[in-house]
């Protein structure tokens, strides 16, 4: 059957969390310090569950490795894309994410490379993103001696802004932001420095991971320059973000209640996240209402849809070239 699958995310509790998942959202979250919303995920450590249609109750990994041909066939073992929306109430602890070769040695997973799209930012606002080591030695010598001043790179940043975060990139979302991410379906994490914070459980100082993260992190930073390209689509204005190595990102702006046709091919599916407004989808014949905070997957037996409305979300396809 042609349909999209609705999904119902799953919630993560943070020591940096606050409540705005539920006052932008209305997500139904479990505490006031919550910090994460697995929106579209197949990862064991938060499953999305399918809202609709002839697979409802199903998680999407069970219908990922069941099938397949709803997913271009696909190859790999695992589903391989997770969308997160990140609620910063608090800075995050500044971290590296290993590469696949890396993460699969030590930790039996994919390798976390991933982008944010800037839904929130508080005045002033900023990111940490890169570092100023010329090489290793000086990056290990700024990171044992707590040089942070000299080593972390600030970035401020607004709302509508986009950073890629490949792996081995030293970054942290800073305090005042709510980002959508787009991510390789992983949760290895290392930490390099969390502000000498407390962990509330254990009484003690957070765990910090420097012998993995000073190995993976990418000496020098680089900076990735993005070419977005814009393009109209019935009464879309299409923006792709980022075309790189595991998914192609676009954010689509629809005004005016206007209405707009996409097509894919047969090998690949598409992941949207309604991020702000409200509308319809159209497939087979089916009308779904959309709103602020939705999140869907389009299978690959869905070759064309329409959706109208005033509405604004982000759309992720998965490198089916890999």
């Amino acid at each position: 059957m042609q349909e999209p699958y609705f999904l119902l995310p799953t919630f993560q509790e943070k020591i940096w969390g606050g409540n705005r998942l539920k006052t932008e959202f209305n997500y139904d979250i479990p505490s006031d310090h919550t910090g994460e919303c697995w929106a579209i995920s197949a990862h064991p450590h938060g499953l999305s569950t399918i809202m609709n249609g002839q697979y409802r109750g199903w998680t999407l990994d069970k219908l990922y490795k069941q099938h397949r041909e709803l997913f271009g066939n696909a190859t790999t073992d695992k589903f391989p894309l997770l969308v997160k929306i990140l609620d910063a109430n608090d800075d995050l602890s500044v971290q590296v994410h290993p590469d696949n070769e890396y993460a699969q040695k030590y930790e039996k997973e994919l390798g976390k490379t991933e982008c944010w799209y800037v839904l929130k930012a508080d005045p002033g606002a900023e990111m940490i993103y890169g570092h100023n080591a010329k090489n290793k030695n000086e990056l290990q010598q700024l990171v044992l001696t707590k040089q942070w001043y000299r080593l972390l790179r600030h970035v401020p940043v607004q709302a509508g802004d986009f950073l890629y975060v490949p792996s081995g990139t030293i970054h942290a979302i800073g305090k005042g932001i709510m980002v959508i991410e787009i991510q390789q379906s992983s949760d290895s994490t290392y930490r390099l420095y969390d502000f000498d914070r407390i962990d509330p459980n254990t009484g003690q100082l957070r765990e910090l991971h420097l012998k993995h993260a000073l190995t993976v992190t990418n000496v020098p930073h680089v900076d990735h320059k993005l070419t977005m390209i814009e393009k109209q689509v019935g009464n879309a204005i299409v923006t792709t973000l980022l075309e790189g190595p595991y998914f192609k990102v676009d954010h689509c702006q629809i005004n005016d209640y206007g209405t707009s046709v996409f097509n894919q091919d047969e090998m690949t599916y598409t992941l949207v996240s309604v991020i702000d407004g409200k509308g319809k989808l159209a497939v087979n014949k089916q009308d779904f209402l959309l709103h602020k905070g939705q999140h869907f997957i389009l299978p690959s037996n869905v070759r064309q849809w329409k959706i109208e409305g005033n509405l604004e979300c982000i759309v992720t396809q998965p490198n089916n070239k890999l």
